[in-house]
């Protein structure tokens, strides 16, 4: 056997191998910002032919306001997609037992750049850090330390508006999970904040996720967050956006342990879930736009289960792909006769979920 065959031979057997241990995983994720209602169709046909053949049995789709609410519709986006359109996505998911999930980021991201978030701007009573103005031209860093504005969790008011949205687009899209996000909170707990002051930042992070959660089990409807502040990034040299530097990583050891962790890391396949498995969380590993980390966070996870304890292997829930850009733009890319670059989120999802 000459050494081109026998290599390529090895490269065969090994995504045999990925494949089979793939198959093993109870979730298969991807995870976009919900389609413009122009794309909507070119989505359709996205999920129709390429999610359902490549196995993808969990759909999370960001919403955020970019819905007609009937509850606050003073919080609808500029172009949202409407009932109809939505279950359209509901239809076509459930014709490939696709599990929908929608996301509106809770607590942070309630701006991004130079833009206030719709719910800040209506309600800009309920932003954490008032004092803080939004720049003509955003730079990183800044002497606010402002990356996204967070809204108060002890407002009296917050909850009774996000959950408004919360109950009607889960409703909408019929769905049993809900993901609120809740990563890169970096305002918390703000000094300036008349309620939150003098709080600890880990018991606010953790009662944030505690009060969704228990709101959403009234309906019998799971949690999901992304992981990243629930991980200590001095401890583990993780640093501040994969992980916390401001002390909301002790929330780990305060919330529910129902809620499902996105556990995401985009640069290099850290093992962070094993640290939540061990915590008695679900996890599902995210990348993003490099096939290589994609590749072997999905060795990981196999292998995580594979020799894993009877109690701790259905904890290692599987992988979920991330794009963040609009849906529209990646289709472009993703249906482009020109090859996608060799780090870009369809070249990674690509490597990471091939066509069966």
């Amino acid at each position: 056997m000459n050494t081109r065959y026998h290599i390529t031979a090895l490269l065969v057997l090994f995504a045999c191998h990925l494949a089979v241990g793939q198959s093993e995983l109870a979730v298969r994720g991807f995870c976009i910002a919900a389609p413009s209602p122009e794309r909507l169709n070119d989505f359709v046909r996205f999920i129709d032919e390429e999610l359902a053949p490549r196995g993808i049995n969990t759909l999370v789709l960001r919403v955020d306001h970019n819905y007609a609410f009937e509850s606050r519709p003073e919080l609808r986006g500029d172009n949202p997609l409407s009932q109809r359109e939505v279950k359209q996505l509901v239809a076509i998911c459930r014709k490939h037992h696709i599990r929908i999930i929608p996301q509106i980021n809770l607590l942070g991201h309630q701006s991004w750049a130079g833009q206030v978030g719709k719910l800040l701007e209506v309600y800009p009573q309920f932003d954490e850090t008032p004092h803080v103005q939004m720049p003509e031209a955003y730079a990183w860093p800044n002497p606010d330390g402002l990356y996204c504005k967070s809204y108060c969790p002890l407002h009296p008011d917050v909850h009774e508006v996000v959950f408004d949205l919360v109950d009607e687009i889960c409703e909408v899209f019929e769905a049993d999970a809900f993901h609120a996000g809740m990563d890169e909170v970096f305002y918390i707990g703000h000094d300036s904040c008349a309620r939150c002051a003098g709080h600890d930042k880990a018991e606010l992070f953790a009662n944030e996720v505690n009060k969704i959660s228990s709101h959403l089990a009234q309906h019998d409807r799971q949690l999901w967050i992304w992981g990243d502040r629930l991980i200590d990034g001095k401890t583990t040299g993780i640093g501040m956006w994969e992980a916390s530097m401001n002390n909301t990583h002790r929330a780990v050891d305060l919330i529910g342990k129902d809620v499902m962790v996105c556990d995401w890391h985009y640069d290099q396949p850290v093992q962070t879930a094993v640290y939540f498995a061990m915590k008695g969380f679900s996890v599902v590993t995210c990348p993003w736009r490099k096939g290589e980390v994609a590749t072997a966070q999905l060795q990981d996870m196999i292998r995580f289960k594979q020799y894993a304890t009877d109690e701790m292997a259905p904890r290692y829930q599987g992988m979920m792909q991330t794009v963040w850009r609009g849906a529209g733009a990646f289709l472009d890319e993703f249906y482009s006769e020109e090859p996608a670059s060799e780090e870009s989120e369809v070249t990674c999802f690509k490597a990471l979920f091939p066509l069966q």
